[in-house]
């Protein structure tokens, strides 16, 4: 079951960028002005209109990402960027296709990028959570991640990262099973996730009652 944990895990990056496709398909990319920067969108920020084409272009390098062509999404992301720089979720697609090729040199630049356009972007805290965790940086990427949830509450990728985080890594199983719990609400039916948590509650109890033994 750990090892399901594992797998999963590991390609989450492109379930997070297939899910960041998804709504920004739907919507568009969601722009920040420059001046307002340090704002979440979501936080009373000027949100500037989004230009069709640019979300022509948008829509067409996502497609492109979910069809598997990294290499040319790449170049459709980088070419969007040139003519529209204020859009961080660019820069996150980018950050997914940079660890899907190993280089987390150029996946946290990217990141970085997204970030100095809005702090607060979920997605871009996220995915700095999830390269911080490749690289053993356990409680940097917790910070990353409470950033993320903190921001966002509804964002249910960095609750689900925080289970995996606090189970695999830091053995704290209470935790885990509280963000497993509030990923499965936010998604709906998980039908491994809700192993998981039914399992982590189990252990929880356990955990529990050998505490009170011991006291």
């Amino acid at each position: 079951m750990l090892l399901q944990r594992l797998i999963k895990l590991q390609g989450l990056p492109v379930l997070l960028g297939l899910l960041l496709l998804t709504g920004c398909a739907s919507s568009g990319p969601k722009p920040v002005a420059q001046t307002t920067a340090g704002s979440d969108i979501g936080h009373d920020a000027a949100v500037v209109a989004i230009p069709p084409r640019a979300l022509t272009m948008y829509e067409q390098a996502a497609a492109i990402m979910a069809s598997g062509d990294f290499l040319e999404a790449e170049l459709r992301f980088k070419e969007f960027l040139l003519q529209y720089p204020i859009y961080p979720g660019a820069h996150v697609n980018l950050a997914i296709i940079h660890v899907s090729n190993e280089n987390d040199v150029a996946a946290a630049a990217s990141i970085e990028a997204a970030l100095a356009i809005d702090p607060q972007y979920a997605p871009a805290l996220n995915q700095k959570g999830m390269l911080l965790r490749r690289n053993g940086k356990f409680f940097d990427a917790e910070a990353a991640y409470l950033m993320a949830v903190t921001s966002n509450p509804d964002y249910a990728l960095a609750h689900y990262n925080l289970g995996v985080l606090n189970e695999l890594y830091l053995q704290r199983l209470d935790i885990a099973l509280k963000h497993f719990e509030t990923y499965q609400a936010l998604v709906g039916d998980d039908r491994q996730v809700e192993k998981w948590i039914v399992d982590l509650r189990r252990r929880v109890a356990a955990t529990q009652r050998t505490a009170n033994v011991a006291d």
